[in-house]
């Protein structure tokens, strides 16, 4: 069929209302699936109801609380499963092999990884995904602790499974290994939360991050500028002096504002400019709005010009070209 615009709006709307919305609603589609499949799983049910995994982790919900809410059998709780089923909803933005290969893995060891056997990139993997899952319950402590802690909940283990199962259908990017940092398991045009990023240059033995609230970060002990922007400024809470002016100029240029302190001869400003000569790296992070918690690494970034200073308008070349789409969003974002 060949429909206009209007009619095809028509057909869309009329489909998206005759999906389940309520949790009840949820609750008895679940039960009709599984009438005639037993062995349910996260994709089957979505793929089964037509819902989106979105759908599914509204409202600080998540794919336990539906199975528990339709009789379902689950495993057995642990001590602190209603926080760590909700922190499940946190990593929907996962969107690079690396990562979800490496938390499937994890979720299917019947035993709790020994974290100080693992090489740095793996510890750094796993700090990622802890960081996520129970910094909230226990911050204090190193890695084995928060993976004894978080090998306490099987059903929480399972349901991180099937979540990475549907999460490697939706990758959307070609994406390749951060190259300035051989360690940082990092991939560019794939996304990631400030705690993520964190975690990524940890040192891969103690569960808590620095806080990171600004829109910069320097990391001296890997001698890297991690600039993490938002695009569309017109929402959220910026005020004058911080709704800087980032865009991308083109695919391959980014224009970039520092904060508003920053002058050309300070320390900062120097090593901004100076990056290179130095040895040192500028990677930059971009989201459309403040409601998205996650940024697209857009790939390490060189000097190329600067205009003013408090703050500096700097123009940065990335290494990687910003794929069409992206660049198409990152234009509406600021238009």
């Amino acid at each position: 069929m060949q429909l206009d615009a209007v009619a095809t709006a028509e057909v869309l709307e009329n489909i998206r209302q005759s999906l389940p919305s309520t949790w009840p609603a949820k609750t008895r589609e679940l039960n009709r699936i599984a009438e005639t499949s037993p062995d349910m799983t996260l994709k089957r049910f979505l793929e089964a109801s037509g819902l989106e995994l979105e759908d599914v982790y509204s409202n600080q919900h998540c794919w336990s609380d539906l199975l528990d809410a339709g009789g379902v059998l689950t495993l057995p709780n642990g001590p602190e499963e209603r926080t760590l089923r909700r922190a499940l909803g946190r990593l929907l933005h996962l969107d690079d092999d690396l990562r979800i290969r490496q938390y499937r893995s994890f979720a299917q060891s019947i035993q709790p990884p020994s974290v100080g056997a693992m090489d740095l990139r793996t510890r750094r993997l796993f700090h990622m995904l802890a960081t996520v899952l129970a910094e909230s319950v226990s911050n204090e402590g190193n890695l084995d602790t928060a993976a004894f802690l978080i090998w306490k909940h099987p059903q929480v283990l399972a349901e991180l499974d099937q979540l990475m199962e549907v999460l490697a259908e939706r990758i959307d990017h070609v994406q390749v290994p951060l190259s300035t940092h051989a360690d940082a398991p990092l991939y560019v045009h794939a996304r990631y939360t400030r705690r993520e990023i964190l975690a990524a240059f940890g040192d891969g033995t103690a569960l808590k991050v620095p806080e990171w609230r600004e829109g910069v970060r320097w990391l001296p002990r890997a001698n890297v500028d991690l600039l993490a922007f938002t695009l569309d400024k017109a929402s959220g809470h910026f005020s004058p002096t911080t709704r800087y002016r980032d865009y991308a100029v083109s695919r391959e240029l980014i224009h970039w504002e520092s904060q508003s302190g920053t002058r050309a001869d300070s320390e900062t400003g120097l090593r901004y400019q100076q990056h290179e000569a130095n040895g040192g790296a500028v990677l930059a992070f971009a989201r459309l709005t403040t409601d998205d918690r996650a940024f697209w690494l857009l790939g390490p970034a060189t000097y190329v010009s600067h205009e003013g200073e408090r703050p500096m308008g700097i123009t940065w070349r990335l290494s990687h070209l910003l794929p069409g789409d992206l660049y198409a969003r990152f234009g509406a974002a600021v238009s």
